[in-house]
Protein backbone atom coordinates (compact mmCIF):
# COMPACT_ATOMS: atom_id res chain seq x y z
CA UNK A 1 0.00 0.00 0.00
CA UNK A 2 3.11 1.98 0.69
CA UNK A 3 4.56 2.02 -2.67
CA UNK A 4 0.98 2.44 -4.38
CA UNK A 5 0.60 5.98 -2.01
CA UNK A 6 4.41 6.75 -3.59
CA UNK A 7 3.39 6.01 -7.10
CA UNK A 8 0.30 8.34 -6.67
CA UNK A 9 2.68 11.06 -5.62
CA UNK A 10 5.40 10.35 -8.13
CA UNK A 11 2.88 10.62 -10.88
CA UNK A 12 0.78 13.71 -8.90
CA UNK A 13 0.45 15.98 -12.38
CA UNK A 14 -1.24 12.77 -14.27
CA UNK A 15 -3.44 12.78 -10.62
CA UNK A 16 -4.68 16.59 -11.61
CA UNK A 17 -5.21 15.76 -15.05
CA UNK A 18 -7.56 12.50 -14.33
CA UNK A 19 -9.29 15.01 -12.02
CA UNK A 20 -10.07 17.48 -14.79
CA UNK A 21 -10.85 14.23 -16.78
CA UNK A 22 -13.31 13.38 -14.51
CA UNK A 23 -15.00 16.19 -13.38
CA UNK A 24 -15.66 16.85 -17.09
CA UNK A 25 -16.28 13.28 -18.20
CA UNK A 26 -18.15 10.67 -16.63
CA UNK A 27 -18.79 12.92 -13.30
CA UNK A 28 -21.42 14.58 -15.14
CA UNK A 29 -22.92 11.47 -16.72
CA UNK A 30 -23.61 10.36 -13.41
CA UNK A 31 -25.00 13.63 -12.34
CA UNK A 32 -27.20 14.48 -15.41
CA UNK A 33 -28.82 10.85 -14.65
CA UNK A 34 -29.45 10.82 -11.55
CA UNK A 35 -30.68 14.82 -10.64
CA UNK A 36 -33.43 14.30 -13.07
CA UNK A 37 -35.37 12.01 -10.75
CA UNK A 38 -35.19 15.00 -7.99
CA UNK A 39 -36.57 17.42 -10.72
CA UNK A 40 -39.29 15.06 -11.67
CA UNK A 41 -42.44 16.42 -10.13
CA UNK A 42 -41.01 20.35 -10.34
CA UNK A 43 -41.03 19.97 -14.20
CA UNK A 44 -43.84 17.63 -14.16
CA UNK A 45 -45.99 20.82 -12.36
CA UNK A 46 -43.86 23.02 -14.66
CA UNK A 47 -45.37 21.63 -17.80
CA UNK A 48 -48.80 21.55 -16.76
CA UNK A 49 -48.65 25.32 -15.55
CA UNK A 50 -47.25 26.13 -18.86
CA UNK A 51 -49.37 24.44 -21.00
CA UNK A 52 -52.58 25.58 -18.97
CA UNK A 53 -51.06 29.20 -19.52
CA UNK A 54 -50.25 29.19 -23.04
CA UNK A 55 -53.96 27.39 -23.84
CA UNK A 56 -56.41 27.22 -21.08
CA UNK A 57 -56.29 23.45 -20.44
CA UNK A 58 -54.66 21.30 -17.65
CA UNK A 59 -52.44 18.43 -19.53
CA UNK A 60 -54.32 15.05 -19.30
CA UNK A 61 -52.39 12.84 -16.59
CA UNK A 62 -51.56 10.16 -19.65
CA UNK A 63 -50.21 12.99 -22.00
CA UNK A 64 -48.17 14.33 -19.42
CA UNK A 65 -46.30 11.36 -18.69
CA UNK A 66 -45.72 11.10 -22.34
CA UNK A 67 -43.85 14.26 -22.21
CA UNK A 68 -41.87 13.64 -19.09
CA UNK A 69 -41.21 10.18 -20.77
CA UNK A 70 -39.88 12.28 -23.81
CA UNK A 71 -37.83 14.58 -21.53
CA UNK A 72 -36.41 11.80 -19.77
CA UNK A 73 -35.96 9.90 -23.13
CA UNK A 74 -34.38 13.17 -25.59
CA UNK A 75 -31.17 12.64 -22.94
CA UNK A 76 -30.62 8.76 -24.07
CA UNK A 77 -31.70 9.65 -27.91
CA UNK A 78 -28.68 12.57 -27.79
CA UNK A 79 -26.69 9.83 -26.16
CA UNK A 80 -26.90 8.03 -28.69
CA UNK A 81 -26.01 10.28 -31.10
CA UNK A 82 -22.99 11.56 -29.33
CA UNK A 83 -22.30 7.78 -29.06
CA UNK A 84 -22.29 8.04 -32.82
CA UNK A 85 -20.01 10.60 -33.79
CA UNK A 86 -17.59 10.50 -30.44
CA UNK A 87 -15.14 7.77 -32.86
CA UNK A 88 -15.17 9.89 -35.66
CA UNK A 89 -14.33 13.08 -33.60
CA UNK A 90 -11.49 11.56 -31.54
CA UNK A 91 -10.01 10.13 -34.42
CA UNK A 92 -10.11 13.28 -36.61
CA UNK A 93 -9.46 15.72 -33.84
CA UNK A 94 -8.77 14.03 -30.71
CA UNK A 95 -9.49 13.32 -27.58
CA UNK A 96 -8.82 16.83 -25.75
CA UNK A 97 -10.16 19.40 -28.49
CA UNK A 98 -13.26 16.78 -28.24
CA UNK A 99 -14.00 17.37 -25.38
CA UNK A 100 -13.22 21.29 -24.95
CA UNK A 101 -15.78 21.10 -28.05
CA UNK A 102 -18.52 19.05 -25.70
CA UNK A 103 -17.84 21.09 -23.20
CA UNK A 104 -18.94 24.20 -25.08
CA UNK A 105 -21.78 22.72 -26.18
CA UNK A 106 -22.84 21.39 -22.89
CA UNK A 107 -22.57 25.03 -21.33
CA UNK A 108 -25.31 26.14 -24.01
CA UNK A 109 -27.19 23.25 -23.61
CA UNK A 110 -27.63 23.99 -19.45
CA UNK A 111 -28.24 27.77 -20.46
CA UNK A 112 -31.27 26.50 -21.85
CA UNK A 113 -32.79 24.21 -18.70
CA UNK A 114 -31.12 26.80 -16.67
CA UNK A 115 -33.64 29.82 -18.51
CA UNK A 116 -36.79 27.45 -19.19
CA UNK A 117 -38.50 28.76 -16.16
CA UNK A 118 -37.42 32.07 -16.79
CA UNK A 119 -38.70 31.97 -20.54
CA UNK A 120 -41.91 29.73 -19.24
CA UNK A 121 -40.93 27.29 -22.33
CA UNK A 122 -40.86 23.58 -21.39
CA UNK A 123 -39.67 23.70 -25.19
CA UNK A 124 -36.42 24.76 -23.96
CA UNK A 125 -35.67 21.84 -21.40
CA UNK A 126 -36.49 19.36 -24.04
CA UNK A 127 -33.74 21.06 -25.98
CA UNK A 128 -31.01 21.35 -23.42
CA UNK A 129 -31.88 17.84 -22.24
CA UNK A 130 -31.02 16.54 -26.14
CA UNK A 131 -27.91 18.73 -26.48
CA UNK A 132 -26.65 17.39 -22.81
CA UNK A 133 -27.24 13.98 -23.88
CA UNK A 134 -24.96 14.65 -26.68
CA UNK A 135 -22.43 15.44 -25.42
CA UNK A 136 -22.64 12.62 -22.41
CA UNK A 137 -22.44 10.16 -25.74
CA UNK A 138 -19.60 12.18 -26.70
CA UNK A 139 -17.55 12.29 -23.35
CA UNK A 140 -18.11 8.74 -21.36
CA UNK A 141 -16.66 6.97 -23.78
CA UNK A 142 -13.90 10.10 -24.82
CA UNK A 143 -12.89 10.29 -21.05
CA UNK A 144 -11.99 6.27 -20.48
CA UNK A 145 -10.44 6.10 -23.87
CA UNK A 146 -8.21 9.19 -22.65
CA UNK A 147 -7.34 7.95 -19.18
CA UNK A 148 -6.27 5.19 -20.68
CA UNK A 149 -4.25 6.72 -22.51
CA UNK A 150 -2.18 8.70 -20.46
CA UNK A 151 -1.41 6.63 -17.70
CA UNK A 152 1.70 4.15 -17.08
CA UNK A 153 1.11 0.65 -17.14
CA UNK A 154 1.96 0.38 -13.17
CA UNK A 155 -1.05 2.36 -12.51
CA UNK A 156 -3.73 1.59 -15.50
CA UNK A 157 -5.75 -0.24 -13.48
CA UNK A 158 -6.35 2.46 -11.15
CA UNK A 159 -6.41 5.03 -13.49
CA UNK A 160 -9.56 3.19 -15.17
CA UNK A 161 -11.43 2.73 -12.65
CA UNK A 162 -11.64 6.90 -12.05
CA UNK A 163 -13.82 6.72 -14.59
CA UNK A 164 -16.40 4.41 -12.48
CA UNK A 165 -15.27 6.82 -9.49
CA UNK A 166 -16.56 10.38 -11.05
CA UNK A 167 -19.75 8.39 -12.32
CA UNK A 168 -20.39 7.36 -8.73
CA UNK A 169 -19.27 10.63 -7.65
CA UNK A 170 -21.81 12.60 -10.21
CA UNK A 171 -24.87 10.34 -8.72
CA UNK A 172 -23.72 11.54 -5.21
CA UNK A 173 -23.40 15.27 -6.41
CA UNK A 174 -26.66 14.92 -7.47
CA UNK A 175 -28.41 13.36 -4.09
CA UNK A 176 -26.61 15.98 -2.30
CA UNK A 177 -27.73 18.96 -4.40
CA UNK A 178 -31.40 17.26 -5.09
CA UNK A 179 -31.98 17.92 -0.67
CA UNK A 180 -34.79 19.99 0.10
CA UNK A 181 -32.47 21.44 1.91
CA UNK A 182 -30.35 22.73 -0.93
CA UNK A 183 -31.49 22.91 -4.72
CA UNK A 184 -34.19 20.10 -4.61
CA UNK A 185 -37.12 22.71 -4.27
CA UNK A 186 -39.59 24.19 -6.41
CA UNK A 187 -37.81 27.84 -6.67
CA UNK A 188 -34.18 26.37 -7.50
CA UNK A 189 -35.12 22.70 -9.58
CA UNK A 190 -33.56 25.06 -12.95
CA UNK A 191 -30.84 25.88 -11.10
CA UNK A 192 -30.15 22.43 -9.88
CA UNK A 193 -30.60 21.17 -13.81
CA UNK A 194 -28.25 23.70 -14.69
CA UNK A 195 -25.19 23.02 -11.93
CA UNK A 196 -23.70 20.72 -14.69
CA UNK A 197 -22.79 23.75 -16.86
CA UNK A 198 -20.44 25.20 -14.02
CA UNK A 199 -18.98 21.61 -14.16
CA UNK A 200 -18.16 21.93 -17.83
CA UNK A 201 -16.76 25.22 -17.61
CA UNK A 202 -14.30 24.16 -14.88
CA UNK A 203 -12.99 21.83 -17.49
CA UNK A 204 -13.25 24.07 -20.63
CA UNK A 205 -10.51 26.57 -18.47
CA UNK A 206 -8.41 23.95 -17.48
CA UNK A 207 -7.78 20.89 -19.80
CA UNK A 208 -5.88 23.31 -22.56
CA UNK A 209 -3.04 23.32 -19.47
CA UNK A 210 -2.65 19.29 -20.06
CA UNK A 211 -1.17 17.81 -23.58
CA UNK A 212 -2.73 15.37 -25.57
CA UNK A 213 -2.77 11.83 -25.35
CA UNK A 214 0.54 10.02 -25.95
CA UNK A 215 -0.14 6.97 -28.19
CA UNK A 216 -2.72 9.36 -30.03
CA UNK A 217 0.12 11.86 -30.49
CA UNK A 218 2.54 9.13 -31.61
CA UNK A 219 0.47 6.76 -33.68
CA UNK A 220 -1.69 8.57 -35.00
CA UNK A 221 -0.15 11.81 -35.92
CA UNK A 222 3.48 11.02 -35.84
CA UNK A 223 4.85 13.61 -33.61
CA UNK A 224 7.58 11.38 -31.51
CA UNK A 225 8.33 14.80 -30.29
CA UNK A 226 5.31 15.77 -28.99
CA UNK A 227 4.12 12.30 -27.01
CA UNK A 228 8.11 12.81 -25.36
CA UNK A 229 6.61 16.27 -23.93
CA UNK A 230 3.54 14.95 -22.89
CA UNK A 231 4.68 12.18 -21.14
CA UNK A 232 7.51 14.07 -19.71
CA UNK A 233 4.82 16.80 -18.47
CA UNK A 234 3.02 13.65 -17.31
CA UNK A 235 4.82 11.42 -15.75
CA UNK A 236 8.08 13.34 -14.97
CA UNK A 237 11.69 12.60 -15.64
CA UNK A 238 13.12 9.14 -16.26
CA UNK A 239 9.77 7.69 -15.98
CA UNK A 240 8.42 7.44 -19.41
CA UNK A 241 11.35 5.83 -21.32
CA UNK A 242 9.98 1.97 -20.99
CA UNK A 243 6.76 3.48 -22.21
CA UNK A 244 7.69 5.41 -24.95
CA UNK A 245 9.73 1.78 -26.39
CA UNK A 246 6.82 0.03 -26.14
CA UNK A 247 4.33 2.55 -27.49
CA UNK A 248 8.00 2.36 -30.88
CA UNK A 249 7.37 -1.43 -31.26
CA UNK A 250 3.47 -0.75 -31.39
CA UNK A 251 4.33 1.36 -33.64
CA UNK A 252 5.91 -0.64 -36.22
CA UNK A 253 3.73 -3.69 -35.62
CA UNK A 254 0.63 -1.62 -36.89
CA UNK A 255 3.12 0.66 -39.03
CA UNK A 256 0.11 1.55 -42.27
CA UNK A 257 -3.15 0.37 -40.25
CA UNK A 258 -5.19 3.67 -39.80
CA UNK A 259 -7.81 3.98 -37.51
CA UNK A 260 -10.76 1.64 -37.81
CA UNK A 261 -14.79 2.74 -38.00
CA UNK A 262 -17.52 1.24 -36.61
CA UNK A 263 -18.12 -1.17 -39.85
CA UNK A 264 -14.59 -2.27 -40.35
CA UNK A 265 -14.69 -3.19 -36.89
CA UNK A 266 -17.56 -4.82 -37.09
CA UNK A 267 -16.12 -7.02 -39.84
CA UNK A 268 -12.70 -7.97 -38.49
CA UNK A 269 -13.04 -11.36 -37.34
CA UNK A 270 -10.01 -10.87 -35.17
CA UNK A 271 -11.68 -8.54 -33.05
CA UNK A 272 -14.73 -10.49 -33.04
CA UNK A 273 -13.45 -11.83 -29.31
CA UNK A 274 -12.85 -8.82 -27.84
CA UNK A 275 -16.03 -7.69 -28.97
CA UNK A 276 -18.16 -10.60 -27.43
CA UNK A 277 -16.09 -9.72 -24.17
CA UNK A 278 -17.59 -6.60 -24.36
CA UNK A 279 -20.95 -6.97 -24.82
CA UNK A 280 -20.86 -9.53 -22.10
CA UNK A 281 -19.36 -7.60 -19.76
CA UNK A 282 -21.79 -4.33 -20.38
CA UNK A 283 -24.95 -6.33 -20.40
CA UNK A 284 -24.33 -7.78 -17.31
CA UNK A 285 -24.47 -4.66 -15.92
CA UNK A 286 -26.94 -3.88 -17.05
CA UNK A 287 -28.97 -7.09 -15.93
CA UNK A 288 -27.22 -7.45 -12.77
CA UNK A 289 -30.07 -6.38 -10.65
CA UNK A 290 -28.54 -3.12 -10.26
CA UNK A 291 -31.43 -0.67 -11.82
CA UNK A 292 -33.89 -2.50 -9.60
CA UNK A 293 -32.23 -1.49 -6.29
CA UNK A 294 -31.71 1.90 -7.98
CA UNK A 295 -35.32 2.01 -9.22
CA UNK A 296 -37.05 0.77 -5.79
CA UNK A 297 -35.02 1.74 -3.10
CA UNK A 298 -37.13 4.48 -1.98
CA UNK A 299 -39.87 1.77 -2.05
CA UNK A 300 -38.00 -0.65 -0.15
CA UNK A 301 -37.34 2.00 2.74
CA UNK A 302 -40.90 2.71 2.41
CA UNK A 303 -41.61 -0.83 3.38
CA UNK A 304 -38.69 -0.58 6.33
CA UNK A 305 -40.93 1.80 7.67
CA UNK A 306 -38.43 4.45 7.48
CA UNK A 307 -39.76 8.42 7.55
CA UNK A 308 -40.35 10.10 4.70
CA UNK A 309 -38.05 12.73 5.54
CA UNK A 310 -34.96 10.65 6.38
CA UNK A 311 -35.72 8.49 3.33
CA UNK A 312 -33.44 10.98 0.70
CA UNK A 313 -30.64 10.52 3.59
CA UNK A 314 -30.72 7.16 3.34
CA UNK A 315 -30.59 6.93 -0.03
CA UNK A 316 -27.47 9.47 -0.13
CA UNK A 317 -25.65 6.86 2.13
CA UNK A 318 -26.20 4.13 0.05
CA UNK A 319 -24.76 6.34 -3.07
CA UNK A 320 -21.47 7.32 -0.76
CA UNK A 321 -21.27 3.78 0.21
CA UNK A 322 -21.16 2.84 -3.92
CA UNK A 323 -18.50 5.90 -4.11
CA UNK A 324 -16.27 4.86 -1.21
CA UNK A 325 -16.17 1.06 -2.79
CA UNK A 326 -15.27 1.80 -6.10
CA UNK A 327 -12.65 4.22 -4.58
CA UNK A 328 -11.37 1.17 -2.79
CA UNK A 329 -11.88 -0.70 -5.98
CA UNK A 330 -9.54 1.41 -7.64
CA UNK A 331 -6.90 0.91 -4.91
CA UNK A 332 -6.66 -2.76 -5.17
CA UNK A 333 -7.35 -3.64 -8.93
CA UNK A 334 -3.86 -3.92 -9.88
CA UNK A 335 -2.90 -6.05 -6.90
CA UNK A 336 -5.75 -8.85 -7.13
CA UNK A 337 -6.83 -8.46 -11.04
CA UNK A 338 -9.56 -8.13 -12.74
CA UNK A 339 -10.71 -11.94 -12.98
CA UNK A 340 -10.91 -11.90 -9.17
CA UNK A 341 -12.87 -8.35 -8.59
CA UNK A 342 -15.40 -9.59 -11.70
CA UNK A 343 -16.11 -13.22 -10.37
CA UNK A 344 -16.01 -12.24 -6.81
CA UNK A 345 -18.42 -9.26 -7.31
CA UNK A 346 -20.85 -11.22 -8.98
CA UNK A 347 -21.18 -14.22 -6.96
CA UNK A 348 -21.47 -11.93 -3.77
CA UNK A 349 -24.35 -10.17 -5.70
CA UNK A 350 -26.46 -12.57 -6.64
CA UNK A 351 -26.08 -14.33 -3.03
CA UNK A 352 -27.37 -10.70 -1.70
CA UNK A 353 -30.25 -10.38 -4.09
CA UNK A 354 -31.24 -13.82 -2.93
CA UNK A 355 -31.49 -12.54 0.53
CA UNK A 356 -33.24 -9.19 -0.57
CA UNK A 357 -35.47 -11.12 -2.27
CA UNK A 358 -36.33 -13.69 0.52
CA UNK A 359 -36.19 -10.65 3.29
CA UNK A 360 -38.78 -8.78 1.12
CA UNK A 361 -40.96 -11.70 0.70
CA UNK A 362 -41.10 -12.37 4.76
CA UNK A 363 -40.85 -9.01 5.40
CA UNK A 364 -45.31 -9.50 6.27
CA UNK A 365 -44.37 -12.40 8.52
CA UNK A 366 -41.51 -11.14 10.58
CA UNK A 367 -41.59 -6.82 10.74
CA UNK A 368 -37.26 -7.63 11.64
CA UNK A 369 -36.64 -8.43 7.87
CA UNK A 370 -37.63 -4.80 6.95
CA UNK A 371 -34.49 -3.90 8.23
CA UNK A 372 -32.52 -6.19 6.55
CA UNK A 373 -33.50 -4.96 3.28
CA UNK A 374 -32.01 -1.87 4.08
CA UNK A 375 -28.97 -3.13 5.73
CA UNK A 376 -28.68 -6.41 2.32
CA UNK A 377 -29.41 -2.94 -0.12
CA UNK A 378 -25.94 -1.28 0.99
CA UNK A 379 -24.39 -4.56 1.09
CA UNK A 380 -25.16 -5.23 -2.39
CA UNK A 381 -24.17 -1.78 -3.92
CA UNK A 382 -20.69 -2.48 -1.96
CA UNK A 383 -20.51 -5.38 -3.51
CA UNK A 384 -20.90 -3.91 -7.05
CA UNK A 385 -18.61 -0.70 -6.57
CA UNK A 386 -15.65 -3.34 -5.14
CA UNK A 387 -16.16 -5.54 -7.72
CA UNK A 388 -17.81 -4.91 -11.47
CA UNK A 389 -18.12 -1.11 -11.40
CA UNK A 390 -14.92 -0.96 -11.62
CA UNK A 391 -13.52 -3.75 -13.55
CA UNK A 392 -15.85 -3.38 -16.48
CA UNK A 393 -14.36 -0.04 -17.33
CA UNK A 394 -10.52 -1.52 -16.52
CA UNK A 395 -11.54 -4.40 -19.24
CA UNK A 396 -12.91 -2.79 -21.73
CA UNK A 397 -10.25 -0.18 -22.14
CA UNK A 398 -7.58 -2.73 -22.51
CA UNK A 399 -9.08 -5.43 -24.76
CA UNK A 400 -8.56 -2.99 -27.48
CA UNK A 401 -5.64 -1.52 -29.56
CA UNK A 402 -6.15 2.07 -30.82
CA UNK A 403 -6.72 1.17 -33.92
CA UNK A 404 -9.97 -0.40 -33.14
CA UNK A 405 -10.75 1.29 -29.59
CA UNK A 406 -12.59 4.61 -30.57
CA UNK A 407 -15.47 2.37 -32.62
CA UNK A 408 -15.50 -0.29 -30.36
CA UNK A 409 -16.72 1.99 -27.64
CA UNK A 410 -18.99 3.37 -29.70
CA UNK A 411 -20.52 -0.25 -30.11
CA UNK A 412 -20.42 -0.35 -26.64
CA UNK A 413 -22.37 2.67 -26.12
CA UNK A 414 -24.92 2.20 -28.50
CA UNK A 415 -25.69 -1.04 -26.08
CA UNK A 416 -25.92 1.42 -22.68
CA UNK A 417 -27.55 4.30 -24.70
CA UNK A 418 -30.50 1.68 -26.20
CA UNK A 419 -31.15 0.72 -22.36
CA UNK A 420 -31.49 3.42 -20.95
CA UNK A 421 -33.77 4.89 -23.51
CA UNK A 422 -35.75 1.69 -23.19
CA UNK A 423 -35.77 2.41 -19.54
CA UNK A 424 -36.81 6.24 -20.04
CA UNK A 425 -39.37 5.38 -22.19
CA UNK A 426 -41.03 2.57 -20.37
CA UNK A 427 -40.37 3.05 -16.55
CA UNK A 428 -43.13 6.29 -16.09
CA UNK A 429 -45.87 4.05 -17.50
CA UNK A 430 -44.89 1.41 -15.20
CA UNK A 431 -44.56 3.25 -12.54
CA UNK A 432 -47.74 4.97 -13.16
CA UNK A 433 -49.65 0.63 -13.83
CA UNK A 434 -47.99 -0.01 -11.10
CA UNK A 435 -49.45 2.47 -9.28
CA UNK A 436 -53.45 1.83 -10.22
CA UNK A 437 -52.78 -1.82 -9.93
CA UNK A 438 -52.18 -1.12 -5.96
CA UNK A 439 -54.25 1.15 -5.56
CA UNK A 440 -57.01 -0.75 -7.02
CA UNK A 441 -55.58 -3.69 -4.94
CA UNK A 442 -56.65 -1.38 -2.05
CA UNK A 443 -59.97 -0.59 -3.24
CA UNK A 444 -60.72 -4.20 -3.93
CA UNK A 445 -59.83 -5.22 0.06
CA UNK A 446 -62.07 -2.61 1.13
CA UNK A 447 -64.62 -3.75 -0.76
CA UNK A 448 -64.23 -6.90 0.75
CA UNK A 449 -64.10 -5.82 4.16
CA UNK A 450 -67.27 -3.79 3.52
CA UNK A 451 -68.94 -7.52 2.53
CA UNK A 452 -67.67 -9.48 5.33
CA UNK A 453 -68.92 -6.69 8.09
CA UNK A 454 -72.06 -6.29 6.34
CA UNK A 455 -72.78 -10.20 6.37
CA UNK A 456 -72.06 -10.12 9.90
CA UNK A 457 -74.64 -7.75 10.40
CA UNK A 458 -77.14 -9.67 8.67
CA UNK A 459 -76.21 -12.85 10.92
Amino acid sequence: MSGFLSDLVQYRKLLLMVVVLGIGGTHLSGFQMSVINYTSPYIQKFLNETWLERYGSALHQETLTLLWSVIVSLYCVGGMMGCLCSGYLTAKFGKKKCLLLNDVILIIATLHTGFSRTAKSFEMILVGRFLEGICAGIHLGTHVQYAGEISPKKLRGFINVTSSVFFALGKTVARILGLRDLLGTEDRWNVLLSFSGLVALIQLLFLPFFPESPPYLLLQKGDKAGCLKAMKQLWGEGNYHTEFEDLMKEKAITKGTKIMNVLEVLREPSVYPQLITMLLLLLSLQLCGLSAITFYTSEIFQTANLQESIIPYVSLGVSVSELISVIFCSSIIDRFGRRILLCGGYLLMALILLLLETSLLLSDQFLWMRYCSVVLIFLFIIAYGIGPAGAVSSVTNEIFTLSTRASAFVIGGIVIWLGLTFTGMIFPFAVKQKGSQSLKSQKNSKHASLRRNVTRLWR
